[in-house]
């Protein structure tokens, strides 16, 4: 029986939020302040936190249906990032020819459709290594950046597949087709945006490049894909996620998508996977870390189902700012459930997150307060190298390709305030109050 259901009597002490908090404190920080001891450590640390909190709710409360619920999501999740991340390794994406702003645009246009196939993890991985060749005689930070900004963030807010908390949503009740229908005005708002200041500095950065550069940019520019019939594999999974939502017991679409991605991992041409450069690292980071993000989340939801009326009642503008100034900081995925939970339990009658009906009745009545929650997890991801997964993992590969990107406070000074923030004001005030 879900644990949000069950009459847990009091909440749990303050001190057993502290793994969530120190958690996500060092997954922000931990990469920057101490590089290489948090890449050889991080499992471990992870693996503590959620230590701490299994020990608590199975020794000291007894009680194992809120972790066994929260590991069977854990399983979900990792389902789908590890079957995408697999098989778009063995997709490769081949680059002749120079862009010039206008090819630059209609590619990081193309990078933001794909992430609501692939994801925002899969498609940046795809998209990154071919987008720094096109532009190898001219590339700049911003060109990072604005990457950054469509593909690996905001791009990915149409389906549940595109981005980690919308498909977190999707496990707990959201329907398959909600984001499509009820997000995309705000998608083609934020998304053209960002493609117009792009295309103009990109302009800018074409003109002042020499004659030779440019005459290179405007010959003909040819791409090739190999590793094609990866896209069969792609459909499966897509296919095992709707039918997660069709009402597929438990375990059925996980291991639709685990045989997908070892069937692609099984054929695909070994030289494919070394052209993308391809490796298991990046994938293992992401779910140790998750391990003890959805352990260490469950004292946090449970404490909000109990003290949710000490909040008052947010606007739909509040949720939209207070869901994106923590994912801009903070991992994006438990911000939003943060956020949905406080949202379902303050409703009358209070709803609950772990009960599929409730969060689709939730959904269906209150799509402005959902919206405004959802658009302030993706959206707002794009604000930090450390918002959402598959941006320090962008600028790790650009750093290999020796291009100078931003430093930590360089991007959110040079391209979050003075660029990024006014369009997702704008957005806010244009679709969410």
């Amino acid at each position: 029986m879900p644990f949000a259901v069950m009459d847990l009597g009091a909440a749990p002490p303050a001190w057993i939020l502290a793994p969530f908090v120190v958690l996500l404190g060092a997954i922000a920080m931990g990469p920057l302040l101490t590089p290489k001891l948090w890449h050889e450590r991080y499992h471990v640390f992870s693996v503590c936190m959620a230590a701490i909190v299994f020990v608590y709710y199975l020794v000291g409360r007894r009680e194992a249906a809120p972790l066994a619920h929260s590991l069977q999501e854990y399983i979900s999740f990792m389902a789908l990032i590890g079957s995408l991340f697999v098989v778009t390794g063995g997709i490769h994406l081949g680059v002749a020819g120079e862009a010039t702003p206008l090819r630059n645009a209609a590619f990081l246009a193309m990078g933001g459709l794909l992430a609501n196939i692939l994801g925002t993890t899969g498609a940046a991985m795809l998209l990154i290594r071919p987008w720094i060749r096109m532009n190898r005689y001219r590339i700049t930070s911003f060109h990072i950046v604005f990457f950054i900004f469509i593909v690996a963030n905001v791009g990915g807010c149409l389906t549940p597949v595109g981005d980690p908390p919308l498909f977190l949503g999707y496990l707990r009740g959201v329907p398959f087709f909600w984001t499509l229908t009820h997000l995309w005005p705000d998608w083609l708002t934020v998304v053209g945006l960002l493609l117009l200041v792009f295309y103009v500095l990109d302009t800018l950065n074409f003109r002042r490049a020499p004659r030779p550069v440019r005459e290179k940019e405007t010959a003909r520019e040819t791409f090739r894909l190999d590793g094609a019939r990866n896209a069969f594999f792609v459909a499966v999974i897509l296919g095992a996620v709707l039918l997660r939502g069709a009402g597929a017991p438990w375990g059925v679409p996980e291991l639709i998508m685990a045989a997908a991605a070892w069937l692609a991992h099984r054929f695909t041409d070994q030289a494919i996977r070394d052209q993308n450069e391809f490796s298991f690292d990046p994938l293992k980071e992401v779910g140790w870390l998750f391990l003890g993000i959805f352990a260490t989340l469950v004292p946090v939801i449970h404490t909000l189902s109990v003290h949710a009326g000490k909040f008052g009642h947010p606007t739909d503008l509040h949720y939209y700012f207070m869901t994106g100034s923590l994912s801009a900081f903070l991992d994006n995925a438990p911000t939003y459930l943060t956020f949905l939970t406080l949202a379902l339990t303050l409703h009358q009658p209070p709803l609950h997150l772990l009960d599929p009906k409730d969060v689709a009745q939730f959904a269906a009545n209150n799509p402005h307060t959902l919206a405004a929650i959802s658009l302030g997890a993706v959206f707002f991801g794009a604000c930090t190298y450390i918002g959402n997964g598959p941006n320090l993992l962008v600028k790790s590969i650009a750093d290999a390709a020796k291009i100078r990107t931003p430093s930590f406070f360089g991007y959110i000074l040079g391209y979050t305030l003075p660029i990024l923030l006014p369009i997702l004001l704008l957005a806010g005030w244009l679709f969410i109050r």
